[in-house]
């Protein structure tokens, strides 16, 4: 049996393996979508940029049902204080989902150029929305949010939406935005080709240089301009969830502290960054297949850099530090994280074999000749 702490930092690292897991597979059919309108000039090009995605965007969606999932089982107070405070965030997000399904269920059922542009332009919704909007959370997160808890442990939030789009925020959507659009980009380099490949290729460079610069500014802006949250008493790791069981200060630097600490946690920003600069090179030089990989660890750096950063904090807490919510005090119970870890090490191997093999299917080059041949079957 393995003791209560470390199952804290276990389900702490598979939060973040989901999190992963669902930019980068469900990320680039986002990217996809954001892209859709404008590297597909006529409506067959556009028909080729759907099929590189159609047959497992919906697979892909896993990933995110899976992070939900995880964080309402294993952070339970952080899932029913988050859908409190972001609730029309969260509903902002779902709104523009519902534009994937019928999107591309029903865009080239009618032979309409009005018809099938209109449900381009929702397709884009439903791709840049999403990205956005987590991008804007996280930078709320490392603000701290405004919500505290009462004797009973209600939680009680006191901002508004519109707080939610300061500045930083609004930085931090943009490189979420950027790095999903440029992931998707190289995802479309592999499985087309011709104009819709060279405008892709171009796309890739450009959201690749926005990422990294909008990630190396929000860095700097942590490291002088935000205050980080630390733990003075209380909030032993093996002891039972209890957040106001604890007292918390915020302290200018706070969030640099874990990079002192410990030696190899720079190695997590310095990933983003050789890989967000890998994956603009080999766009550069027309390999597709590396540019892929080096934005997924571009990606790993960048959602690994928040999570180190923040550490052992995940939800702090702006009006009231002692509320915040760490790793130590918004868990499930001993058995719970237990039962779930067995259940994990199971099924997430099968869901990667899963994946694997369905991408090997379905692997190659999607083109208009394709399109052509195949006008009742493709999207």
């Amino acid at each position: 049996m393995l003791d209560y702490e470390t199952l804290k930092v276990i389900w702490w690292l598979f939060v973040g393996v989901l999190l992963l897991g669902f930019a980068i597979m469900d990320g680039h059919d986002m990217g996809v979508g954001t892209l859709l309108p404008f590297v597909g000039k006529t409506d067959d090009e556009r028909r080729v940029v759907l099929n590189t995605v159609g047959a497992h965007w919906e697979g892909n969606q896993v990933w995110f049902i899976l992070g939900g999932g995880a964080i309402f089982a294993a952070w339970p107070l952080v899932y029913a204080t988050a859908f409190s405070g972001f609730y029309w965030a969260m509903l902002a997000v779902l709104w523009a989902l519902f534009f994937r399904p019928v999107g591309f269920d029903y865009r080239s059922k009618i032979a309409n150029p009005t018809w099938r542009n209109s449900w381009d332009w929702g397709l884009f919704i439903g791709g840049a929305v999403p990205p956005l909007i987590f991008g804007v959370a996280f930078g709320n997160l490392l603000q701290g949010v405004p919500f505290h808890f009462d004797d009973e442990l209600r939680s009680y939030y006191t901002g508004t939406f519109w707080q939610l789009l300061n500045p930083f925020a609004l930085l931090a959507g943009v490189v979420s935005t950027a790095m999903i659009t440029a992931h998707g980009a190289n995802y479309l380099m592999i499985r087309t080709e011709g104009d819709v490949y060279r405008r892709s290729r171009t796309a890739a460079i450009i959201f690749g240089v926005l990422a990294l610069a909008a990630f190396a500014a929000a860095g700097v802006w942590v490291m002088n301009g935000i205050s980080g949250y630390v733990i003075t008493s209380g909030n032993i790791p093996g002891d039972l969830p209890n957040p106001l069981d604890k007292t918390v200060m915020v302290q200018a630097g706070a969030w640099m502290h874990n990079y002192s600490v410990y030696g190899w946690a720079k190695l997590i920003p310095l990933t983003a960054f050789v890989g967000g600069a890998l994956a603009i090179v080999f766009a550069l030089i027309n390999k597709p297949t590396m540019a892929f990989i080096g934005s997924s660890l571009s990606m790993l750096g960048i959602i690994g850099t928040a999570g180190i950063s923040m550490f052992p904090f995940v939800m702090p807490s702006s009006t009231d530090p002692r509320s915040s919510l760490t790793v130590w005090d918004s868990v499930s119970s001993h058995m719970t994280l237990e039962l779930m870890f067995f259940a994990t090490l199971i099924f997430l191997p099968l869901i990667i074999v899963y994946t694997s093999w369905a991408y090997k299917v379905m692997s190659g080059k999607v083109t208009l000749d394709f399109i052509k041949n195949n006008d009742h079957s493709a999207y």
